[in-house]
């Protein structure tokens, strides 16, 4: 093979045995196994598993994709909604998110660079579609992106990567209003907030006796 090739296949082959085995269990040699070339060839592009794996879920995490202008709001996010959910349903991405998510947890470096490319990937789609948003008066200029990004991805990622329960094509137009509604109660000015409201302290007993 040539050298991009061998390249393109030692990333391949990571995501295939992360998705087969998850972090813990990957190998260098089980990925020069899979891409059909020898260990020192990761070891020359890479330094450690570490270092591969960082580096190819970062280019795939971060990989930008067009996002058609639909001429409105919701319409916009309707097709943020769809492309997420093509992306993150992929038979890879459906075991490699929630084990990557449960090794940043335990792994600070893992869970820095996730951030770090994550967020600024959902900023880029956020920006997209808030900027336009903005132009056409939909939403004011003073549009909090980070809390609208937060508005837009949330609710999609929590049920597709987190709670893993399913979504239909249908259901993508009627979230799209709901997000859309929320994104115009966010970006209106904040009401004062009412008079603090004292709330009662929640004993939690260790005891497993009676009273």
């Amino acid at each position: 093979m040539l050298r991009g090739e061998i390249t393109t296949a030692i990333r391949r082959a990571v995501m295939q045995e992360l998705a087969a085995v998850g972090y813990g269990r990957l190998s260098i040699e089980a990925v020069a196994r899979r891409a059909g070339v020898g260990k020192t060839a990761i070891y020359r592009r890479w330094s450690s598993k570490l270092d591969l794996v960082l580096e190819v879920v970062s280019a795939a995490a971060g990989r930008r994709f067009p996002l058609p202008d639909t001429g409105g709001l919701r319409g916009d996010l309707e097709m943020v909604f769809l492309i997420m959910t093509r992306a993150l349903g992929h038979p890879l991405a459906a075991q490699i998110v929630p084990d990557l998510l449960a090794e940043a947890a335990r792994n600070p470096q893992i869970g820095q660079t996730l951030q770090r490319v994550l967020r600024a990937n959902q900023r880029d789609i956020g920006g997209q579609v808030i900027g336009r948003a903005i132009a056409r008066g939909e939403l004011p200029p003073d549009t909090d992106l980070d809390l609208a990004v937060d508005l837009i991805v949330g609710p999609l990622y929590w049920r597709l990567a987190v709670s893993r329960a399913p979504l239909a094509a249908e259901d993508l137009p009627r979230l799209a209003t709901v997000v859309a509604a929320a994104l115009g109660v966010a970006s209106q000015p904040v009401v004062p907030d009412e008079p603090d409201v004292q709330v009662p302290d929640v004993i939690v007993s260790t005891d497993s006796g009676g009273p």
